[in-house]
């Protein structure tokens, strides 16, 4: 904490002097005036991307009287709120679908302007896209949601931005739904299981208590996402990818889920300084069998894979340094 004196005039120069000397007795020390706050900006509580900052802060405020570090985490809207965010300085780092990535950095999508300035550190968790429905609604592909109750994400959120995709790949609008709600991904499986929507798309790494919920409270079910119009969308844009949901993984749905998805990435800006992103992913790598353990969905990384796929904006710097070390990249 800095201490700072105002002397007013007509003060004694006796005075003057005490308070100098209590004010550089009080001084922080060199390191804590050189620290740096820095946030990382997830999803909702409930879903994996705030794990994921929540592990990688951890790891990085284990470290923080060495390097001047202090890491916290901002629960968002999501994916596309986070790269925005980054763009005008309120967040440092943000989580972002692969697919939000690629857009944000080339001005498609929902992005109008292509964000240069957006720079990646790595790739974590693959996210399949997962339909989830009431097992009473008589749904068993995307198409039957015509006339149906459906969640299409929260806006700002990278579910949303891929439902739009997906909505138009198929040849819909979302007035093709009787109601379209945009809950976060803490709200959607209480909304199903009260009977308030009959189902919901969303992008998360599995597993995730937003789909367990759901399918132990109320029997819902998990519906493939293929056929022609998928794909078209994973042939056409390279940052998705064909992927299964196991079987068994949620209570009443034995058997696997094919369907498809993009990965989770930390992003960042050409702006954060290359040294904070040097310990960021130093402190995850370095300590990378204790992060692995923090949630299910990071169980089967690999490093090699986590620093060039899914990653369509330049590496940052800071990361790009840390990697050569390593021999990761060239």
């Amino acid at each position: 904490m800095q201490t700072t004196v105002t002397l007013r005039r007509g003060r004694s120069t006796a005075f003057a002097a005490s308070l100098a000397l209590v004010a550089a007795i009080v001084a922080p020390a060199p390191v804590a005036a050189q620290q740096k706050f820095v946030t990382i900006g997830t999803g909702g509580v409930t879903g994996v991307y705030y794990a994921v900052g929540g592990a990688i802060c951890r790891l990085v405020n284990k470290d923080r009287a060495k390097t001047g570090i202090r890491c916290s985490v901002e629960s968002t809207g999501g994916s596309v709120y986070n790269v925005n965010a980054i763009k005008s300085g309120e967040l440092d780092f943000g989580m972002a679908q692969s697919d939000v990535q690629y857009q944000a950095y080339n001005g498609a999508g929902s992005f109008k302007e292509a964000d240069k300035d957006l720079r990646t550190v790595f790739s974590v968790h693959p996210e399949p896209f997962t339909l989830v429905v009431r097992k009473e609604a008589g749904i068993s592909k995307f198409t039957d949601l015509k006339g149906k109750r459906v969640n299409v994400g929260n806006p700002g959120s990278g579910t949303r931005s891929a439902m739009d995709e997906l909505l138009a790949a198929e040849g819909m609008k979302v007035s093709d739904f009787s109601l379209a709600s945009e809950l976060k991904a803490d709200e959607h499986g209480p909304a199903l299981c009260d009977n308030k929507i009959d189902g919901f798309y969303y992008g998360v790494g599995h597993p995730s208590a937003n789909i367990q919920d759901p399918t132990t409270t109320c029997g819902a079910k998990l519906v493939p996402l293929t056929g022609p119009a998928i794909d078209r969308l994973v042939a056409d844009h390279p940052y998705y990818a064909k992927a299964t949901i196991p079987g068994g993984l949620y209570s009443g749905n034995p058997n696997p889920t094919q369907t498809y998805g993009v990965l989770a990435t930390m992003v960042t800006s050409a702006k954060t300084p290359d040294d904070v992103v040097y310990n960021l992913v130093k402190a995850t790598f370095d300590n990378f069998d204790e992060f692995k353990k923090l949630h299910p969905a990071f169980a089967n990384l690999d490093p090699a894979n986590m620093v060039k796929d899914g990653l369509s904006a330049p590496l940052h710097p800071g990361a790009a340094k840390f990697y050569k070390e390593k021999g990761w990249i060239k």
